[in-house]
């Protein structure tokens, strides 16, 4: 249920309507920003302490063209705040009401609302505009929105590059496409290895998922396809894997460090 500190009630009402809109599509395209920094913002990431933060999909800010009120959406929970100009040099942002839901991720929305006050320079490019903060932490963003993200499961996955550690190789050119797999609502797994096909039962928990054995076809495989098969068949099972999707992107990784990203393609029937 939300709940809401010291809003007026036409305030209320517009805010559970932006959010309800947000949260049913993913955020709706924004119009393009005219003069200055006036427009509807979509946020990418914040910089903050060295530390990069994605943004969720229905973080966002409209900023008015002149001294007025901006409204926006923190990631979660909707908020207003009072911005001034300083030419179109820079903003001075202070914060307003906001709606008060419990919400997934609270890192992201404590750096926003705490990132977005103050006196806030601004570095704008034709489709992107970057507030940066007296001791240089950014809040990036874009006119276009952000794409949602692919679900984990009926999406088909193609490999595209291995990842050990903090180092990540592309798949090689000769084994390009030929890797990829699927997870079924209800947890069959299938796809191809580089070479061989595969079957499996894949079980997810959280942010985690793990792949039961694999059973495949057995075709001999050499070259680049039968390194990447047996890379992929070591990483499937060798345990519980943690799962991140941004985008059209998944990245699965194993306790070692060792993992895969894959590239979002068709949903599978």
């Amino acid at each position: 249920m939300r709940t809401f500190r010291h809003l007026p009630a036409a305030l209320v009402a517009l805010l559970t309507l932006a959010a309800a809109t947000a949260c049913s599509d993913g955020g709706t395209r924004g119009t393009l920003p005219g003069h200055g920094s006036a427009g509807t913002w979509f946020v990418q990431s914040l910089t903050v302490g060295g530390k990069t933060l994605t943004a969720p999909p229905v973080a966002q800010v409209t900023l008015p063209a002149g001294p007025d009120q901006a409204t926006g959406n923190y990631g979660c929970n909707g908020f207003t705040a009072e911005v001034t100009h300083d030419g179109q040099a820079a903003i001075t942002v202070k914060p307003g009401s906001t709606t008060a839901m419990a919400c997934e991720n609270t890192e992201f929305e404590t750096a926003f609302a705490k990132l977005f006050t103050g006196r806030l320079t601004l570095d704008r490019q034709p489709d992107r505009l970057t507030l940066k903060t007296a001791d240089g932490s950014t809040i990036a963003m874009t006119s276009e929105p952000q794409a949602p993200d692919a679900p984990l499961t009926t999406t088909l996955w193609t490999v595209a590059s291995l990842v050990s550690g903090q180092s990540a190789s592309s798949v090689p050119a000769e084994a390009a496409g030929k890797a990829f797999f699927t997870i079924a609502p209800d947890g069959a797994a299938s796809g191809s290895l580089g070479c061989n096909r595969f079957s499996a039962k894949a079980t997810v928990e959280g942010p985690r998922v793990s792949f039961g054995p694999l059973t495949s076809t057995r075709m001999a495989c050499t070259g680049p396809q039968g390194e990447l098969e047996t890379e992929l068949t070591a990483l499937f099972g060798s345990g519980p894997l943690t799962w991140k999707v941004r985008g059209d992107t998944l990245t699965l990784t194993a306790a070692d460090g060792n993992g895969l990203t894959a590239k979002a393609g068709s949903a599978a029937e």
